[in-house]
C-alpha cells in the first residue's frame, strides 16, 4: 500500500455511514429534544443572558466544522451499532432523577448532553464515534457550566491582589471581597473572578488543540496553560485597575470600564497564548494509508434503529418518573399570611396582597404567595412570603428564589450574606442591571435553612416522601430608582434591609407555625 494525501471529498464509507445510521440517529435526537426541551432552552436563555456564555452560540458550527475537517478519519470504517450500550443509560437515568429532584439545571443539562453521546456511541459504535469524538465531544461545551467555580476564583483573585499590593508597597484595608487604599474602596465582585474569560478561554483552547496539534501530550499541555494563565492573568487585570485608582487617585476612575479594560486584556492573553503555541503546531496535511471500503455490516440500519429506541427509552422514563411525582404533590392549606409592618422609617403602600392556592394567574397553582410594598426613602421595598407544596419541585423552589431576587432579569449578580439581628444570616443577591438588592431565606421542615448541597438534598428528599412542613421562601427585595448602585449606596441597602427584617417580631415563629399549618400538620 503507498501513502497518499487526504482527499478533499467524502470517502463512499461516510455516505454509507450516513445511509445506515441518518434516520436513527435524527429520531433519537428528535425524540431526545423533545424531552429535555426545558434543559435546552434553559441553556439558550443563559447564552443570551450572561457574557460569561455568550460563545456557546458559536459552539455548534464549530463542532460541524471539526466533523467536517474530521471527514477523513471514516474511511475504511462502518456502522457498527451496539444496541446492549443502551443500557449504560440507566445511570444517566438515576443522575437525571437527582439532578432534577435537587433542583440543578446543569447537572440536568450535562446528564442530557450525556444521553446525546450516548446515542451516537450506541447508533455508530465505537470505531466511528472515536473518528468523530473531537466534534461530539465538543458539544459539551453547549452545557452552561462552571458556576460553581465563581466563589473560588473571586477569592483566587481577591488574595492576588492583596499579594500584588503588599509586595508593591500600597497600604490597604481589606474586608471580605471588599479592598480599600487611599485612592477608594474596590469590590471584587463576582464578574471580577474572570469566570467569563475562563470558560472562553478552555473552548477556545480545546478548539485550538485539536485544529493545531495531533500528540496528546502536546494537546493536554496546551489545554492546561489555557486553564490555568487566563486565571493567574485575571488576578494581574485586577490589581492592574487598582494600581490605576491609584495613579489616578480615583477607585472610580480606574473601575468605571473594568469590564471592557477585562476583554481587551483576555484578548491580548489569549493572542500570546496562540502564539506561544505556534512553534509546537502540528497541523501538517497527514497522510494515511489506502483502505479497502468497508463492507456493510448486515442489518446494521435495523440494529441502529434498536440502539436509538433503546436509548430514548431509558430517557423518557427518567421524564414520566419525575411527572409522576409531580402529579403526586397536593395544594397547600388555607393559612393566614404573617403580620408585618413597617418599619425604620417605611410607609406601607397598600394592603398584602394574598395568594392562595388555586387562583387564577397564580404564581403556583399548588402554593401561596403573600405580598406587601412598603416605599422606604428613594427605594422600593417589597416582602414576599411564598409558600410551596411539602411535595414541590425542589425545580419550582430555586426557580422561585431566582425570580424574587431579579437574576432572571440581570446582567451580574453578585452573592453573599446578610446578618440579621435574632435571626441569623440571610442569603443576599445584588445585581448591578437592574440595580436591585434581595435578602431571601428558606424555610425547610419548618426550621431556616443553611443552603448548599444539604438543602438540596432535602428538597429532594421531601419532593418524593413529602414532609410535615411545608417549604415556605422569605424574600425581601429593593429596587433602586437608578442603575448602577455605588458602594456607599450598597452598604446603605444593606443596613436598611437588615434593620427592616429584624424588627419583624417573631418573624421565625410565624414562619415555622405557617410551615406547619400549610401542611395540614
Amino acid at each position: 500500500m503507498s501513502a497518499r494525501s487526504l482527499p478533499a471529498d467524502l470517502s463512499p464509507d461516510a455516505g454509507r455511514i450516513a445511509a445506515d445510521a441518518g434516520l436513527a440517529l435524527v429520531a433519537g435526537l428528535a425524540v431526545l429534544g423533545l424531552l429535555f426541551h426545558e434543559e435546552a432552552m434553559s441553556a439558550v436563555k443563559v447564552w443570551n443572558d450572561s457574557t460569561a456564555y455568550s460563545h456557546c452560540w458559536f459552539v455548534l458550527p464549530i463542532a460541524l466544522y471539526l466533523a467536517w475537517e474530521r471527514r477523513q478519519n471514516l474511511a475504511g470504517l462502518r456502522v457498527e451499532p451496539l444496541p446492549w450500550l443502551g443500557l449504560m443509560a440507566i445511570p444517566g437515568v438515576v443522575a437525571w432523577m437527582a439532578a432534577e429532584r435537587m433542583g440543578i439545571m446543569e447537572g440536568r443539562q450535562l446528564v442530557a448532553m450525556s444521553f446525546v453521546q450516548l446515542l451516537f456511541l450506541a447508533v455508530l459504535g465505537w470505531r466511528v464515534f472515536w473518528a468523530m469524538s473531537a466534534p461530539l465531544l465538543y458539544l459539551y461545551f453547549l452545557v452552561p457550566f462552571g458556576a460553581f467555580l465563581t466563589p473560588y476564583l473571586q477569592h483566587f483573585t481577591l488574595q492576588f491582589s492583596l499579594v500584588g499590593l503588599t509586595v508593591l508597597g500600597v497600604p490597604f484595608y481589606a474586608d471580605s471581597f471588599l479592598i480599600e487604599t487611599p485612592s477608594g474602596r474596590y469590590f471584587v465582585a463576582e464578574a471580577c473572578a474572570g469566570l467569563r474569560f475562563l470558560i472562553a478561554a478552555i473552548a477556545f483552547g480545546v478548539l485550538y488543540a485539536c485544529l493545531i496539534y495531533r500528540s496528546y501530550h502536546k494537546r493536554a499541555l496546551f489545554l492546561v496553560a489555557s486553564i490555568v494563565i487566563p486565571i493567574v492573568a485575571n488576578g494581574f487585570r485586577a490589581l492592574g485597575i487598582v494600581l490605576l485608582g491609584e495613579a489616578l487617585g480615583s477607585a472610580e476612575a480606574a473601575a468605571a470600564d473594568h469590564i471592557l479594560y477585562g476583554w481587551i486584556f483576555f484578548s491580548i492573553v489569549i493572542l500570546l497564548l496562540i502564539l506561544a503555541g505556534m512553534p509546537f503546531r502540528e497541523d501538517t496535511v497527514a497522510t494515511v494509508r489506502e483502505v479497502p471500503p468497508a463492507e456493510r455490516l448486515p442489518g446494521a440500519r435495523l440494529r441502529a434503529v434498536a440502539a436509538a429506541v433503546l436509548v430514548a427509552a431509558f430517557a423518557a422514563s427518567a421524564a414520566s418518573a419525575s411527572a409522576f411525582l409531580d402529579q403526586r404533590a397536593l395544594p397547600v392549606a388555607e393559612i393566614t399570611p404573617p403580620s408585618l409592618h413597617a418599619a425604620v422609617g417605611c410607609i406601607a403602600a397598600g394592603p398584602v396582597v394574598h395568594t392562595p392556592p388555586g387562583t387564577p394567574g397564580a404564581v403556583d397553582p399548588q402554593g401561596s404567595r403573600s405580598v406587601a410594598e412598603y416605599v422606604c426613602g428613594p427605594v422600593r421595598l417589597t416582602m414576599t412570603v411564598q409558600v410551596f407544596s411539602t411535595r414541590a419541585n425542589p425545580s419550582a423552589i430555586v426557580q422561585a428564589r431566582r425570580s424574587l431576587a431579579r437574576e432572571d432579569l440581570a446582567d451580574e449578580m453578585e452573592f453573599g450574606a446578610l446578618d440579621v439581628q435574632g435571626q441569623g444570616s440571610w442569603r443576599l443577591a445584588t445585581s448591578a442591571n437592574p440595580a436591585a438588592m434581595a435578602a431571601t431565606r428558606l424555610w425547610l421542615d419548618g426550621a431556616p435553612s443553611r443552603g448548599g448541597l444539604a438543602e438540596r438534598i432535602r428538597q429532594a428528599r421531601n419532593s418524593v416522601a413529602g414532609a410535615e412542613a411545608a417549604p415556605v421562601l422569605v424574600a425581601a427585595t429593593l429596587q433602586f430608582p437608578r442603575s448602577p448602585i455605588g458602594v456607599r449606596e450598597r452598604e446603605w441597602a444593606q443596613q436598611l434591609l437588615a434593620a427592616f427584617l429584624g424588627a419583624q417580631a417573631g418573624l421565625d415563629e410565624q414562619i415555622t407555625n405557617l410551615a406547619r399549618a400549610a401542611a395540614g400538620s
